[in-house]
């Protein structure tokens, strides 16, 4: 799975990269992303690409209880194309979620320890993703999750799963607005290359979500 991340990059090379005309006005760096709180997404309306602020935590649009998204955070790729909560979604609401490196917890005996990933040829990239609108009783949730899929040989050594992580030149075909084929769109990511992948052990410090500051990517000494 992938339960946290980070986006450290200023808000300059960030729309450079995704040739963005703008930003959301709160943008600030975050450097310990949870569930539940918003991420940065990039979609494409038909004319550009505009960056907007999702809500991480997939309230499908026919949910009855919203906080059915704390247990959507991730999705896995495989079965997407089948899920009642994916299968519109990877056909017509794609997105690409933007970060810099994520976290995972690698098994170490009894103990978790906090690694932080980051790509080893460019600092800024996106997740592949999937978004929702939940309307109900005039309240307005719109939100997203990060696809998932079996580790390469790099992660198998850190965590039994791996976000989706886009190529730079796969990530203008992901969010073409025209609808498409869920199983073809699972086949195309399964055949992208996953660049090279770079790790290093963290502090506990980040096992908390409200800690979120430079000192959660220190390494650890």
């Amino acid at each position: 799975m992938c339960g946290r991340f980070t986006l450290t990059t200023n808000q300059f090379d960030i729309m450079d990269a995704f040739h963005l005309d703008n930003m959301p006005e709160d943008y600030e760096p975050r450097y310990n992303v949870a569930p539940g709180q918003n991420v940065l997404v990039v979609i494409h309306d038909g004319n550009k690409t505009k960056a907007g602020t999702l809500k991480w935590g997939l309230v499908p649009s026919w949910a009855k209880d919203p906080s059915i998204g704390y247990k959507m955070i991730n999705a896995r790729l495989e079965t997407a194309p089948e899920k009642p909560s994916f299968k519109r979604l990877i056909e017509r609401r794609r997105c690409l979620i933007v970060a810099d490196s994520f976290y995972e917890w690698k098994k170490e005996g009894k103990k978790k320890q906090p690694v932080r990933i980051s790509l080893t040829n460019r600092k800024l990239f996106s997740f592949a993703g999937l978004w929702d609108r939940w309307v109900q009783n005039e309240k307005e949730i719109v939100s997203c999750t990060i696809l998932t899929k079996e580790p390469n040989d790099f992660m198998t050594e850190i965590h039994n799963r791996m976000p989706v992580i886009l190529p730079k030149e796969a990530e203008k075909e992901w969010i073409e607005p025209e609808k498409k084929d869920g199983h073809r769109m699972k086949e195309f990511l399964l055949s992208l290359n996953d660049e090279k992948l770079v790790s290093y052990e963290v502090s506990s410090y980040v096992n908390n979500a409200k800690n979120d500051g430079p000192d959660c990517i220190l390494p650890l000494v």
